[in-house]
């Protein structure tokens, strides 16, 4: 049976690509901070879909959480065979406004955390005949975006690495994909603390965390590279590569308050 490590799965995109994969006879290891949340959600996949599913509660912004989740991980029989790391925040506003503990938390969760569960469970999804690794981007990788500095980064950050060890990992049984989503109908403008005229410019355009879903499970299985969900998402990355760069972080810059 194939077993996806989720991460952030408690809800939003990752609860909504648990879902997706529990349908298809996936069972699931779930990773977030929230237990009740997962435990629901457990609950329901296994009655649902007749899957194992099993969670671990973690807070993954902790230096030791891929330590926690591996250690965890090492009492599973089943072999992992696809990596979802979807966990990832936000901090909006002003750099300076934030102290270097909270910013490194976010660094930590969006970025070393990725990386360090990959480098873990490589070794066990070389093994396997065919394995996947998913790391959710944002559309905010292709551009630098004055008010969420620090988080745009952060996700430049995964799409690049996620596209070079794709490369690394052509003549493997490893397929890499990494997905872009725009503005999603999750909490993230909350934990994000996004101000409300950015947050109502998104909602005119927020994609549902199910609609995200789909794509990226198909965009998995069909071994792409590289995916920005929703149409508006796609002719949004392409302004930004056609405008100057100044013209785009002004127009961010105005969302955001700045």
């Amino acid at each position: 049976m194939p077993t996806a490590l989720i991460t952030g799965a408690s809800k939003g995109i990752g609860k909504a690509i648990a879902e997706k994969l529990a349908a298809k006879k996936t069972d699931l290891l779930l990773i977030a901070r929230t237990e009740n949340l997962l435990k629901e959600l457990a609950e329901n996949l296994r009655s649902k879909y007749a899957v194992q599913v099993d969670y671990f509660v973690v807070d993954l912004s902790k230096p030791d959480a891929v330590e926690k989740i591996m250690q965890w991980c090492a009492n599973k029989t089943s072999e992992i065979n696809i990596l979802v790391n979807n966990a990832g925040y936000g901090l909006s506003d002003a750099f300076e406004k934030y102290s270097i503990q909270e910013q490194i938390d976010m660094m930590q969760v969006n970025m070393r955390v990725p990386v360090q569960l990959i480098h873990a469970l490589l070794p066990s999804l070389h093994k396997q005949d065919q394995s996947y690794i998913v790391n959710i981007a944002s559309n905010a990788a292709y551009q630098s975006v004055p008010g969420l500095s620090l988080y745009a980064a952060s996700k430049a950050f995964v799409l690049s690495f996620s596209r070079g060890l794709r490369y690394e990992l052509r003549n493997s049984a490893v397929s890499v994909t990494a997905i872009c989503p725009g503005a999603t109908d999750t909490d993230f403008p909350k934990r994000a603390m996004v101000s409300a005229k950015a947050a109502k410019a998104a909602a005119k355009v927020n994609m549902s965390a199910d609609a995200v879903a789909t794509i990226a499970v198909e965009a998995m299985f069909a071994k792409k590279a590289e995916v920005i969900a929703g149409f508006i998402n796609k002719l949004s990355a392409f302004l930004v590569w056609l405008l100057p760069k100044k013209a785009a972080e002004k127009i961010a810059a105005d969302i955001y308050g700045l």
